[in-house]
């Protein structure tokens, strides 16, 4: 449902950015696809009430008004002057952020149903500028399977359910959480929002949620607080940039893991399996997020210490088993 209201809502933005005419209600009920779906009258009205409310939150500028002076109804559109930004100057690393962005978008090219409302538009008789063009499609990719379903949670202001595990000590445990949103940083996904099991804010990043994510209660009952800054909240959780890394020891096979032998130091030799090889230590600032990292080198790194993180990457070796159909 929330996919469809996604889409809906671009289609709506499309269609009024691509007139100057104002659209009365009426005529968007027949031109954007998504609104047919109203049963009746009266659903479609307090659906289109909804959108135009979430519109103008998200600054969305909807101009109100009549195109001509014989207009017996109120049209909608979108005022390009006020919707699109001016010339935007960017230094490199403003420019990087913005491409690092960008790679969240799933495709650069207009869906079918947002091209199908431009092309119902122009059969109605409705003056398309042709040069309106929107380059992107809001589906975002990523990897992890608890995305989606917090996601719609978070747009349906609904409490959310599901088991974690934590690295420290390794264990899982239930967790009932009332979603505030999903956030990204350094390159990993956090769910932000107020713990009922502790009875405080807290973030969860997703790749440590296990199994299915599940809706609880009902829609609406949750509202993220105004002064909370999801970003924020999540850095100021993690260990700080300037903490001192952690030191893990590994045993490496001879000859083998020269990506990782470019960042350890040798300390001796040790057999391990009855193959012979090297024991390194290596510097590692984020210990828990270099488990994937170690974990590509398969049998030819085996962790010593510390154990939290060698049981980390024995996990997700057992997994790509798993996902190969290979027993372990």
């Amino acid at each position: 449902m929330a996919t469809a209201r996604a889409e809906r809502l671009v289609n709506l933005v499309l269609c009024l950015l691509s007139t100057r005419q104002y659209l009365t209600a009426e005529r968007i009920r027949v031109i954007v696809p998504g609104y047919a779906d109203a049963a009746t009258d009266e659903a479609f009205f307090r659906m289109f009430e909804r959108d135009k409310t979430e519109l103008r939150d998200l600054g969305v500028p909807l101009e109100v008004g009549r195109t001509g002076a014989f207009d017996a109804t109120d049209g909608y559109r979108i005022a390009r002057r006020d919707y699109e930004l001016g010339d935007i100057d960017l230094e490199p690393d403003e420019a990087a952020a913005v491409a690092l962005a960008a790679r969240l978008w799933d495709s650069p090219q207009l869906t079918g149903a947002a091209h199908g409302a431009l092309i119902k538009l122009r059969a109605a008789g409705v003056d398309v500028d042709q040069d309106v063009h929107v380059g992107v499609e809001p589906k975002v990719r990523t990897s992890e399977p608890a995305f989606p379903p917090l996601l719609a949670a978070v747009q349906e202001g609904r409490v959310v359910e599901f088991d974690y595990r934590r690295p420290v000590p390794v264990e899982v445990r239930g967790r009932t959480v009332e979603p505030w949103g999903v956030v990204a940083w350094r390159g990993r996904w956090y769910l932000v929002g107020h713990d009922r099991d502790r009875n405080a804010p807290r973030c969860f990043r997703l790749s440590r949620i296990v199994g299915a994510v599940r809706a609880a209660g009902r829609a609406g009952e949750v509202r993220r607080p105004e002064q909370v800054d999801l970003l924020s909240f999540v850095a100021r959780s993690q260990p700080a940039a300037d903490q001192p890394p952690a030191t893990a020891k590994l045993w490496v096979a001879q000859g083998r893991g020269q990506g990782l032998r470019r960042r350890a130091r040798v300390t001796g030799r040790q057999e391990f399996d009855g193959e012979l090889g090297d024991v390194l230590e290596v510097d590692l600032r984020f210990p828990d997020s270099a488990a994937t990292w170690i974990a590509g080198f398969g049998a030819d790194v085996v962790v010593l210490e510390p154990e939290v993180l060698a049981k980390t990457v024995r996990e997700k070796l057992l997994g790509a088993l798993r996902g190969t159909g290979v027993r372990a």
